[in-house]
């Protein structure tokens, strides 16, 4: 489990964010034309990857946050591999200014559990007889500011 401290917000002290859990909430995985597609191929797959962020108040402290992970990989037009992971954490926030709690919630927490999702991701496609795909680092920061400008808020 993790324990910060944030300094600075707004004057306050004490402030904290905690990690209560974390958990896999849906996980798919299609492999559909295997064996044909498994092994050598003749050129690289184009792989699309989606990023998605949100969170939810389960209680006075206590959000529900979720990174929504996916990717598809083709060769031409015959889908190679299409994975979807709902990767979600527990935290509790005190001590954190109500215009604080946002882009917490939608960048910090994210940040936090980004890499054992993509190791999960990783770990599944090549599970699945493919190399490992390795996610790129994630900007939480650009996609949250990305949401803000389309109006999107949080679940």
């Amino acid at each position: 489990m993790s324990d910060e401290n944030f300094q600075g917000l707004e004057g306050e002290t004490g402030a904290q964010l905690r990690v209560l859990t974390q958990y896999i909430k849906d996980l798919s995985f299609e492999n559909p034309n295997a064996p044909r597609t498994v092994g050598p191929l003749p050129e690289q797959p184009q792989i699309a990857v989606r990023v998605d962020v949100g969170a939810q108040r389960l209680g006075e402290t206590e959000f529900e946050v979720t990174i929504s992970l996916g990717a598809e990989a083709k060769i031409q037009d015959e889908l190679m591999f299409l994975i979807e992971l709902d990767y979600c954490g527990l935290f509790r926030l005190v001590n954190i200014p109500g215009e604080q709690i946002e882009p917490v919630l939608l960048v910090e927490c994210p940040r936090m559990l980004f890499p054992f999702a993509r190791r999960i991701i990783a770990d599944a496609t090549r599970d699945g007889g493919f190399p490992p795909l390795l996610i790129d680092p994630v900007d939480f920061v650009g996609l949250y500011q990305q949401r803000r400008t389309e109006g999107q808020t949080p679940n």
